[in-house]
């Protein structure tokens, strides 16, 4: 397969640049894979559009606000954006500088105003001899804090690119509430699992009293998630891992719902990913923890999940192949298509849709 089989077309005015004034009143296209029937709802009309028994799977994995803005000695602006905690040294961070050339070992940036610094220890060299694109940085502040402290403190969301902010945009407090699931629980990603935004306490229970349950796994999202494919031949691009855990809890909650006859409903990529990098050929689970890399694109096989909520994502994405995995590429051109006439709006702020299985 070639990526631009998985082109298409986007006004830029359908990239939504700020959430729903509702999580829930979000647009949802419900999909029928078997009859090719669909409905335009909102969220908020998810439980008449499930059945009792199925089994909703979410990601509660807690996006940490890793993006900074900080200056130079010389005055010059810098962004960082902190990917993941390294073990050596003690509390530093793997971290995107941008520019990333200019910038020299041990030298000290100020984030934020002056409320902390971050020491820039290294750009490590890859095996082939080359400079990896992520330094590693060390942050120093209040004392007595610790770098999750820090973070947590003065860190600012990392947004996807397409959605623009300027680094004293008032929509920051925003930012900080709705680019996070209400049910986030276990710190660690550094984007959101976009299809799980639109959700609120209200449709958790509405939901649950439609008889439809749900339980939660861990996949915390990295910046590798979201890029464009850049391989011509789609076979040969490569996922960056992503760290991830299965619970007993989830185990337990699938092989019931299976029982039941009820459907596995995954809440985002993100879900289907740990969902089918865990189960064996026959789709049964077993609690894990670790790393995945799993790429799912046309004529990879679905052995857990049955539904899919989603996002519209981006052309030329892994996250696109996923779901023309799912439900056939050119299915889902022709779905796009559609919500495009229709005035969807996409991307992570965006509106979704529900691609079910009988």
């Amino acid at each position: 397969m070639r990526t631009s089989d998985f082109d298409y077309e986007l006004p830029p005015e359908r990239i939504a640049q700020v959430p729903s004034p509702e999580r829930d009143g979000a647009r949802l296209l419900v999909h029928h894979l078997e009859t090719g029937e669909s409905a335009h709802v909102r969220v908020r009309d998810l439980p008449d559009h499930l059945d009792p028994g199925d089994l909703l799977v979410l990601n509660d994995t807690r996006v940490l606000p890793t993006r900074f803005f900080g200056r130079r000695a010389s005055g010059g602006r810098v962004e960082l954006l902190l990917l993941e905690p390294v073990p050596d040294p003690p509390g530093a961070w793997r971290a995107l500088v941008n520019p990333a050339r200019k910038p020299k070992p041990r030298e000290r940036i100020s984030l934020e105003g002056g409320a902390l610094e971050a020491i820039l220890v290294e750009r490590p060299r890859l095996p082939d001899g080359s400079l990896a694109m992520a330094w590693i940085v060390e942050l120093a502040g209040a004392a007595g804090a610790s770098p999750l402290e820090l973070i947590a403190r003065h860190g600012r969301v990392p947004l996807p690119p397409y959605v623009h902010r300027r680094a004293d945009d008032p929509r920051a407090a925003l930012d900080r509430e709705r680019y996070q699931t209400v049910y986030a629980v276990r710190p660690g990603a550094v984007a959101a699992p976009t299809a799980g935004l639109h959700f609120t306490p209200a449709l958790l229970s509405a939901l649950e009293e439609a008889g439809i349950s749900r339980t939660s796994l861990t996949l915390h999202v990295g910046p590798g998630t979201f890029r464009p494919v850049k391989t011509e031949i789609v076979e040969e691009h490569r996922l960056e891992a992503e760290r991830f855990d299965l619970p007993a809890a989830a185990v337990e909650a699938v092989r019931a719902a299976r029982a039941r006859g009820g459907r596995v409903v995954a809440v985002g990529t993100t879900s289907v990913r740990v969902l089918e990098s865990s189960g064996d050929p026959a789709g049964n689970l077993e609690p894990r923890s670790g790393t995945t890399d799993l790429f799912l694109r046309p004529g990879s096989s679905f052995r857990v999940v049955d539904a899919l909520l989603t996002n519209f994502h981006l052309p030329r994405s892994s996250l696109l192949m996923l779901v023309a995995a799912f439900a056939g590429r050119e299915r889902i051109l022709a779905l796009y298509a559609e919500a495009i006439a229709r005035g969807y709006r996409f991307y992570s702020y965006g509106d979704a849709m529900l691609l079910l299985r009988p």
